[in-house]
């Protein structure tokens, strides 16, 4: 046969060629065979490394357990153990995050980095949990109906984690909505609650993110003075608007922008007046302190300038945890409405009625930056930024040795 290919044959050529492939692939084979089995010489394995002997085992059927097992509650298991652990990971995420901005780390402005991208984790975890409703919706009213009676007096409100989430984030006491007309933690115990506890006297997400943004640069009077030029340009802007519209002929279409033009002017008025936000801040209607609306306001103007494009990364992506739990607990309340009806819950609530009703901007820890929207002006409006004499230093430019390493951050 080789004297066959070497002469030039075609047929004989392509099928030696078509050997040499098979003999290189088996050779392949028995080389990734003859890898040494690692385990079998004492390497932990998939299982152990996992603990799934823990995990797959931990699904007790109540209805089971009763002489009566219910094909669905396993899946109504599973589903909720899959939250937990979920909740259990943003835990983890959010802990980290906050114990950057909380030790100083945060001045340095590469760990911005490392704060966004577990920030924008969290937001991904969400978008899965929101998902997740699909499934456990495969199950009908009568198929959750069979194992109910089960559950009681057992209620997703006892999630430890998911309030101890609430609370980090920072959602304030004093906007919960009274479960059973009892204060929230009073559905706890023992340890819990005095982990609920703690987590009410740490540094939560939102007050961390607060002071932050009060160290804005660019928002020294005796420096930039980002808010003063601001306003300046704003009311010059709307002497200039009112003038074109008092040069209209009389008219109904006057009126109207007349109107607009009182509102307008009212708007801003009430965004440039300290004390009235500060009225706004102490009855619950504003959460971040007057500085850091600045901030805020300052880093979604400037987005686009290099100093400024990951800070509002930062501030989209906690829109996006608001906007995602928003729509969790929307989708909570669709379930649990199309399931029990107006019926109470397991855990002795009003059931959809209470929950429909956590489905609101009290919950929603971030609103001032989904409010910053309503103070958008024509570009003309911002003050100009000069890069040559505007560089806004990043903080880990000016500041000490000991914050310029983020090798001291987790």
């Amino acid at each position: 046969m080789n004297a066959l290919a070497m002469s030039g044959c075609p047929y004989f050529q392509r099928k030696h060629l078509l050997a040499s492939k098979q003999q290189v692939k088996e050779d392949d084979v028995d080389a990734e065979q003859s890898e040494v089995n690692k385990p079998s010489k004492g390497g932990i394995i998939y299982g152990d490394y996992l603990q799934l002997d823990k995990v797959v085992s931990s699904q007790l059927l109540q209805s089971e357990l009763k002489g009566n097992k219910i094909h669905d509650e396993h899946l109504f298991i599973v589903t909720h153990q899959a939250y937990e652990l979920w909740f259990k990971q943003i835990l983890w995420e959010l802990d980290s995050v906050r114990e950057i901005f909380i030790s100083g780390h945060v001045r340095d402005e590469r760990n911005m980095l490392k704060v966004n991208t577990r920030i924008h984790r969290i937001v991904m975890i969400f978008r899965l949990l929101v998902d997740q409703f699909a499934v456990l919706e495969t199950m009908t009213a009568l198929d959750f109906f069979d194992f109910r009676e089960y559950l009681t007096p057992a209620s997703g409100f006892q999630s430890l984690q998911f309030r101890l989430l609430e609370n980090k984030i920072g959602v304030p006491e004093s906007q919960r909505v009274p479960y059973n007309r009892r204060h929230y933690r009073d559905n706890f115990r023992g340890q819990d609650i005095e982990l609920l506890q703690q987590s009410e006297k740490e540094p939560t997400l939102l007050q961390l993110v607060e002071k932050w943004l009060e160290r804005t640069p660019g928002l020294e009077e005796d420096g930039f003075n980002f808010w003063g030029k601001l306003e300046s340009n704003i009311f010059e802007g709307l002497r200039r608007g009112k003038d074109k519209i008092e040069q209209k002929p009389d008219s109904e279409m006057k009126e109207e922008l007349m109107a607009d033009f009182i509102k307008q002017k009212e708007l801003f008025m009430c965004l440039f007046d300290e004390k009235r936000h500060n009225h706004l801040l102490s009855k619950g209607e504003r959460r971040l302190s007057y500085k850091a609306l600045q901030g805020a306001l300052m880093i979604y103007f400037y987005r686009e300038e290099p100093r400024f494009q990951v800070p509002f990364q930062l501030l989209t992506s906690l829109m996006d945890i608001d906007t995602l739990m928003t729509k969790w607990r929307y989708n909570h309340v669709c379930m649990v409405h199309r399931m029990i009806g107006s019926k109470a819950g397991t855990g002795g609530s009003s059931g959809y009625q209470y929950l429909r009703s956590t489905v609101s901007d009290r919950y929603k820890v971030f609103v001032d930056l989904f409010n910053l929207a309503t103070f958008l002006v024509p570009r003309d409006w911002v003050p100009k930024l000069n890069p040559n004499e505007h560089t806004f230093l990043y903080t880990a430019e000016c500041c000490d040795s000991s914050y310029c390493s983020s090798e001291d951050s987790d």
